[in-house]
């Protein structure tokens, strides 16, 4: 999002009411305070207004989907066609739980292959789109990939897509009376992505728990989905979601790359930013918002 925005109107804790910024393309005018406020989880101001960016509708798109054996041969496949800088708009890896639940709920009107599988969205010219779809099916034939699907037709893509589109609730339908859902993500730089998903995936198996992984593999960022039995399951849960966060960020990842922290990753952020930076931002909340009135209690404590 912080990409898109090009300006904000905020409303301070004490009343105040500012603009982060004119509506120039670029500003090299003070501190960034577009960047400040988006993504700050309220905990500095209220935006009352948002400027945007558009982008403009491409000439040509193309949604194309194909599976692999394991998940490291799909996020090395991935990481590949990011690393040779191929202009995709989307990278999206669903692993073979994920497949085998959205059949089960059947809600797409397709039966697809339950392997691990990677999605993917072109766009651009239509020459351009062509020459983009051919790298990729290389570099998928390199990585023990199937066949590569393309869909160019706009009602064709939709249905394409609709695994993607369903999967987080086809994951909820799943759930059992009593049991709840996990649902976080970590991202790691692309480098370290197939190393972690395939940690990720083992603990899953180890501990024997029902989850589904999918991710924006594109940019490094994936989450992973448990359902669990919330009165004995519940630390086991935790410790793999824990387990996968400090291995995250000891691959100079994040605990988050789009969740937020809230309250539920405030414990993990003196690992990853340290306490000088932290201690940055904490000033920062207490210029804003002296009497933290602002969403008090998430992303750190006072």
């Amino acid at each position: 999002m912080k990409d898109w925005v090009v300006n904000l109107t905020v409303v301070l804790a004490d009343g105040r009411v500012i603009k982060t910024r004119q509506r120039p393309r670029k500003s090299s005018a003070g501190y960034n305070l577009n960047g400040l406020f988006t993504g700050s989880e309220g905990t500095l101001g209220f935006v009352t207004e948002a400027t945007l960016k558009l982008a403009r509708i491409p000439e040509e798109t193309g949604v194309a989907l194909t599976t692999f054996p394991t998940m490291r041969d799909a996020a090395n496949a991935a990481t590949q066609i990011v690393r040779e800088g191929i202009p995709v708009g989307a990278v999206e890896l669903m692993d073979d739980v994920q497949m085998v639940v959205i059949n089960k709920m059947g809600s797409t009107g397709r039966v697809w292959k339950e392997m691990p599988t990677l999605f993917f969205k072109f766009s651009g010219t239509k020459a351009g789109v062509q020459d983009n779809v051919e790298s990729v099916r290389k570099i998928i034939d390199q990585n023990k990939g199937g066949d590569l699907e393309v869909e160019k037709d706009k009602s064709k893509q939709a249905v394409l897509w609709s695994a993607r589109k369903e999967a987080f609730w086809s994951m909820l339908c799943m759930r059992e009376s009593g049991h709840e859902a996990w649902s976080t993500d970590v991202a790691v730089p692309i480098s370290r992505l197939p190393d972690l998903v395939e940690m990720s995936k083992k603990d899953l198996e180890k501990l024997g728990l029902f989850g589904s992984m999918l991710g924006h593999i594109g940019d490094g960022n994936f989450h992973e989905t448990i359902l669990y039995d919330g009165a004995k399951e519940r630390e086991q849960v935790s410790k793999c979601v824990h387990d996968m966060v400090h291995r995250a960020i000891e691959m100079e990842g994040t605990c988050t790359g789009e969740h937020g922290i809230g309250l539920g990753k405030k414990e993990f952020m003196v690992k990853e930013v340290g306490e000088g930076s932290l201690a940055v931002m904490r000033g920062i909340k207490n210029a804003l918002d002296p009497f933290w009135l602002m969403n008090p209690g998430k992303v750190f404590d006072p």
